[in-house]
């Protein structure tokens, strides 16, 4: 028999909708909070989604019944679709919390996961696409890195490897948010490279600033985890990165170690690393602990510090005067 919810792609809230003149008022109920809430809906079960609308658990699954669905997890399965990347790393802590564990085996496989996802990147790496990012970078004018959320920290650390290597490195990230990071690249032009890293769940700011970068006529790199990533298609060159992991949204060590490589490859590549080098560290002495000896740097190596003599004792001259007289 065929129902007003039978023409493919219709969405939970085209059948709230469709349904609404004939739900209860409790079934309304449940209607105005999926509306309000539908990714937070995505991650309930029925007895909490029941608990925080303040119905019982047959009405929310009446609910779902009254939607057409076979019931309450056929409607939720139909909601999670729309929020699947988002919905994810949620519905793999909820698995692994229903599991009893140790912190122990905790540990032991998160440390498991950080080494296959670094050994899947490895493997799966394109060196092509390497050489042409360390290209890019070294011979880029200005160099620009956005990074939100967790990948914040992580642009932070590639703004730390690139800072030694390139003239001119720009976090797009800060306190002003993103609108600035927005002025700052209307001046961005051929001439210079534009790195976002995002891995999911994405965010919209770091596309947008790409997409703001490709318009400025800007290379875009992109640090990511998939070919499908929103960040992907933008990219002149794009290092994909695998970031798997059971207890959070994704695996950061992986990205970490490809930020390192990529970043002892441009500090190689660029002219006289080793000045470079010798620069940076004239430039942090005074912060580092038992460096005060340290002398001045000339060439490619420190010149041993020189122990100035003893000062005479005060008095010791006319003492030896008068003995002598």
């Amino acid at each position: 028999m065929s129902t007003p919810f039978d023409t493919p792609g219709t969405t939970v809230a085209q059948r709230i909708a469709q349904a609404l003149p004939r739900l209860s008022r409790s079934h309304r109920q449940v209607a105005d909070y999926v509306l309000e809430h539908p990714l937070q809906v995505a991650t309930l079960p029925i007895d909490e989604l029941a608990a925080v609308v303040g119905v019982s658990v047959a009405t929310a699954n009446r609910f779902a019944r009254a939607l057409d669905f076979d019931g309450y997890a056929t409607f939720r399965a139909e909601l999670v679709r729309g929020f699947e990347p988002l919905v994810a790393p949620v519905e793999r802590l909820r698995g692994n919390l229903e599991r009893p564990t140790t912190v122990a085996e905790v540990f032991a496989t998160a440390l498991d996961e950080s080494r296959r996802n670094i050994d899947a990147t490895r493997q799966t790496l394109d060196y092509a696409a390497c050489e042409a990012a360390v290209e890019r970078i070294g011979k880029a004018r200005s160099v620009y890195i956005g990074g939100f959320g967790a990948s914040a920290w992580l642009a932070g650390l590639l703004q730390h490897g690139l800072d030694g290597s390139c003239s001119d490195v720009r976090m797009l990230s800060s306190v002003s948010g993103v609108t600035h990071a927005a002025r700052t690249l209307m001046h961005a032009g051929p001439q210079d490279v534009f790195i976002g890293l995002t891995f999911p769940r994405y965010l919209t700011d770091t596309i947008a600033l790409a997409q703001l970068a490709r318009s400025q006529g800007c290379a875009v790199i992109a640090l990511t985890d998939r070919p499908s990533s929103p960040l992907a298609p933008l990219a002149d060159v794009a290092l994909f990165c695998q970031t798997e992991t059971s207890y959070r949204p994704n695996c950061e060590t992986s990205v970490l170690a490809l930020i390192e490589a990529l970043t002892s490859a441009v500090s190689l590549r660029a002219p006289d690393p080793v000045q470079s080098a010798g620069r940076i560290l004239q430039a942090v002495r005074p912060w580092l602990h038992g460096a005060n000896g340290l002398q001045r740097i000339s060439g490619t190596a420190a010149a041993a510090p020189q122990i100035p003599d003893a000062p005479a004792p005060s008095g010791a001259g006319s003492k030896k005067k008068k003995a002598s007289r």
